[in-house]
């Protein structure tokens, strides 16, 4: 008996289904992506329910005949290429021919589409990939797909889509990148009778990033556009000191493709380096071009991915083009940029002093400092021929009181290295104390624990901040406003996609507060703000938070590391910042004499 079978054309498209269409957005994509590739230059995209219920692509491209109609519905049938070697010129969109039988298999499908030398147009309908019929209809030259009840043959898929707001947010998204990739496209987009975005031709990038996404994003940008040997690099890019927490405003477009090219997003970051801090991204909407022959596109189910030919040869080019344009633009000047041959990651820049809630850690907001060591000291602490500082309020002392007097005691301040490192000796040797990062788990400690009592103070602003916002970090936002209300930070709705920030943490300046928001909700689109796990979801706003902690200064006073340390060894986990760096080190007296050669 035979146990190896040949699957059905409909069980096989549902499976290709499933790499190519994972939620109501991936249609969109591909009809979109075939509308460009005929040629049109309008095309109107409605969805209702997020895209579950009701999806249509209506464009005016170059229409099907009959049996091209009847033939789109077959796998692997395209206009795009004959033979292996198309694969080495593609200057399409779409070539695999799986889109359409693959989305008619797991819903209602209606296609209606006419040539305009034709005198009628030509509609098939098929549900669950079971042909209905097919008949002659009127039609405006040009091609209109209705989709419905998307996965209602597979219903466990449908388990796993998220939200409505998050599936229309992910289908805002993609409409945007083609009409960033298309701009001489009239795109118009529609959402439950509702007229989102409605953008004509654009004679310029730049008129249609400003349309898509708003003024305040434009206006961080700044043009690029330079070729050599075969590659052009061109769109805009991030001003020096503009980042943000999570690469998601990091845009790519390979030959016109919306691609995440790792290649290109590391190039890009490499590029920053000098003028971003670690772990903070750049903003870019950026477009390569190269011969279709140094390019694979056909390496991703989805095609999201590419992969270059030469690597190196792009990587490089990426990286001189950009550093170029961040020079031309006085990107060298103190502050902006410094040599990468020093190998130093520039600190952020310093945001005012925020005051702290009452019985926080003794730290000046975001500028790193510690205040005098009296604040956090007893006398009975307090190292020898220590003199208490005045004019300072007493504050609570840190929490684990008693480590504080052992851990310190017999140390003697020794002076700054490079800025960030406070030196002492202590009794058993050298200890280096990386004061940014003693300051992040001091931040992180407290903040924890006003998130776990519910004790957040927050102040009310007397002008509210406005912020502009992508449609899916709109939507993450709404679906965490009560999370981010309870956590201080009050945002209210006050439009499409616009907000207003009304209250925040009496630890957030409010000139703070928007940058603050857009990295918590870089968070969430991350997956890692999951209100469904409250205590994680805290733990990482409470990081976030911490690593505001910015420039220090160069010297600090014997008081204030004193302080500082204090704070430090009061922590629960003293020995790592909340990114997991060493706050400090010791070395002992035997290592040094090692080092020296003496004998101990």
């Amino acid at each position: 008996m035979s146990v190896i079978r040949v699957l059905p054309d409909r069980v096989a498209n549902q499976i290709a289904a499933g790499e190519v269409i994972e939620r109501p957005a991936a249609v969109v994509k591909e009809l979109v992506e075939n509308s460009l590739d005929a040629g049109a230059t309008k095309i109107e995209v409605e969805f209702r329910h997020g895209g579950r219920s009701y999806l249509r692509i209506e464009d005016n491209g170059g229409g099907m005949s009959r049996d091209d109609a009847l033939l789109s519905l077959e796998r692997h049938a395209t206009s795009k290429i004959a033979e292996t070697a198309d694969l080495d010129r593609l200057s399409t969109f779409g070539f695999r021919g799986e889109a359409l039988p693959s989305i008619a298999s797991i819903a209602k499908f209606e296609l209606q589409t006419r040539r305009a030398d034709a005198p009628a147009g030509t509609e098939v309908l098929l549900n669950g990939g079971k042909l209905v019929h097919v008949r002659d209809c009127g039609v405006a030259p040009g091609t209109r797909i209705t989709v419905t009840h998307l996965f209602n043959s597979v219903p466990a898929r449908r388990k796993f889509l998220k939200s409505d707001a998050t599936e229309s947010a992910h289908i805002i998204q993609s409409v945007r990148l083609y009409a960033l990739a298309c701009p001489q496209t009239a795109f118009t987009l529609i959402e439950d009778g509702r007229v989102l975005f409605q953008s004509p031709v654009c004679a310029t990038l730049e008129e249609r990033v400003t349309e898509i996404f708003g003024r305040q994003f434009a206006a961080d940008l700044i043009a690029v556009d330079v070729a050599e040997e075969g590659l052009r690099l061109s769109g805009l890019i991030g001003k020096p000191g503009v980042s943000r927490a999570a690469r998601h405003e990091l845009i790519t477009f390979v030959n016109r493709r919306p691609v995440d090219s790792r290649t290109l997003n590391y190039a890009l970051i490499e590029s920053y380096a000098t003028t971003l801090p670690k772990g903070r991204y750049p903003v870019a909407v950026l477009f390569l071009e190269l011969s279709p022959m140094a390019v694979d596109v056909n390496v991703h189910p989805a095609k999201r991915e590419v992969r270059f030919r030469s690597e190196s040869q792009v990587r490089g080019f990426v990286i001189r083009a950009i550093l170029q344009q961040l020079r031309d633009m006085g990107a060298s000047a103190p502050g902006a940029l410094r040599s990468g041959a020093e190998g130093e990651t520039p600190a952020p820049t310093v945001q005012p002093q925020a005051a702290l809630p009452t019985g926080a850690p003794v730290l000046t907001g975001f500028s790193g400092l510690p205040r005098p060591a009296a604040q956090a000291l007893s006398a009975a602490d307090r190292p020898s021929g220590e003199a208490p500082a005045t004019g300072t309020a007493p504050v609570a002392a840190p929490r684990v009181t008693a480590r504080v007097p052992s851990r310190l005691a017999g140390w003697r301040f020794l002076g700054t290295a490079h800025g960030d490192f406070a030196l002492f000796e202590s009794p058993a040797g050298v200890v280096v104390l990386d004061r940014r990062a003693a300051h992040e788990r001091v931040w992180f400690e407290r903040l924890q624990s006003q998130f776990a009592e519910g004790k957040v103070a927050s102040q009310r602003l007397l002008f509210a901040v406005p912020v502009e916002l992508d449609a899916v970090a709109s939507a993450l936002l709404l679906e965490r406003q009560k999370f981010l209300a309870a956590h201080g930070l009050d945002v209210a709705e006050f439009g499409r996609n616009f907000f207003r920030i009304e209250a925040v943490p009496d630890w957030i300046e409010p000139e703070a507060a928007a940058g603050f928001l857009r990295d918590a909700l870089a968070l969430a689109r991350d997956g890692r703000l999951d209100e469904a796990n409250p205590r994680l979801a805290e733990e990482e706003l409470a990081r976030l938070a911490a690593q505001k902690a910015v420039r220090l200064p160069e010297t600090t006073t014997e008081t204030d590391a004193h302080a500082l340390a204090a704070q430090l060894f009061a922590c629960a986990q003293p020995h790592t910042s909340p990114g997991g760096r060493p706050t400090h080190f010791e070395m002992s007296r035997g290592e040094l004499a090692k080092r020296f050669q003496r004998g101990v």
